[in-house]
């Protein structure tokens, strides 16, 4: 499935989502800054130039190039009464043939945590990821200790499903993660077998 000359924008509850572009640097830029103690425990470590303009600029074209090859769908989430940037989810990793599955990775920012921004946004990208690309599987990891992260992908209809080992760097270290997925057609659990 291509995306070229799509528009891509999902409407929530809570949420405006939509790509990045360039004009959001300056509020990304301020929110990752004043959030940087409370992301980087749960993230890769952040390259030297993390919160340049150049790297944004990247991070915008890397953004364009996905949704318009399918491989991925990297958003912004805006609060639909504020208007202004609170996170960013990506549905990334987009497998398609016999695997139709995509890979779920987000942050929100320090001062918009726990107030249902992210499970709004999870909800709503998964219910793209099933109704309009067509996927059959969504999946997230987490480090195990960030109850947060669990709690919001189990509220949002995604279940455990075990553990990988060493499965990304985070904060400079290899570390395991529990994996959840949500599947469009949820057989866990049931059997045909009498």
């Amino acid at each position: 499935m291509i995306f070229r000359r799509q528009k891509v924008e999902i409407h929530s509850d809570l949420l405006v989502l939509k790509p990045p572009g360039h004009m959001d640097f300056p509020a990304w830029a301020a929110l990752r800054r004043e959030s940087a103690d409370f992301l980087k425990p749960w993230e890769p470590s952040w390259a030297s130039d993390h919160l340049s303009r150049k790297a944004f600029n990247n991070r915008v074209y890397w953004a364009q190039r996905s949704i318009g090859n399918g491989t991925a769908l990297p958003l912004f989430m805006f609060s639909a009464a504020e208007k202004g940037l609170v996170g960013a989810i990506t549905l990334d990793n987009i497998r398609r043939g016999p695997a139709q599955a995509g890979t779920l990775g987000y942050w929100v920012a320090q001062r918009y945590a726990r107030q249902g921004y992210m499970r709004d946004a999870i909800r709503a990208v998964t219910h793209h990821a099933f109704s309009t690309l067509d996927l059959s599987r969504i999946e997230a990891a987490c480090l195990p200790e960030n109850a947060a992260s669990r709690g919001v992908l189990e509220g949002a209809g995604f279940k455990y499903e075990g553990v990988a080992q060493s499965y990304l760097q985070i904060n400079g270290r290899w570390r395991n993660h529990v994996l959840y997925a949500n599947l469009r057609s949820d057989r866990r659990g049931r059997t045909d077998v009498g």
